[in-house]
């Protein structure tokens, strides 16, 4: 049997709700531990400031433990 990272990061993807990407997680067999957000800016031509496009969250999953 083939040993799980301990830790790994699961970003919610553009097409998919938050549920969608929980669901994944407990389906490759990973609990939620730590939820992290940060806004994603992009440059314009002439302008001086980022524009905001959108909230990219990544959850951190560590392996759920299996019960006997």
């Amino acid at each position: 049997m083939a040993a799980k990272a301990k830790k790994q990061k699961f970003e919610v993807q553009e097409n998919e709700t938050i549920g969608d990407c929980l669901a994944r997680m407990e389906a490759e067999g990973y609990a939620p531990v730590r939820r992290m957000e940060e806004p994603v800016f992009a440059e314009q031509k002439g302008k001086k400031e980022p524009v905001w496009l959108r909230q990219r969250i990544v959850f951190e999953g560590v392996p759920k433990l299996e019960e006997e």
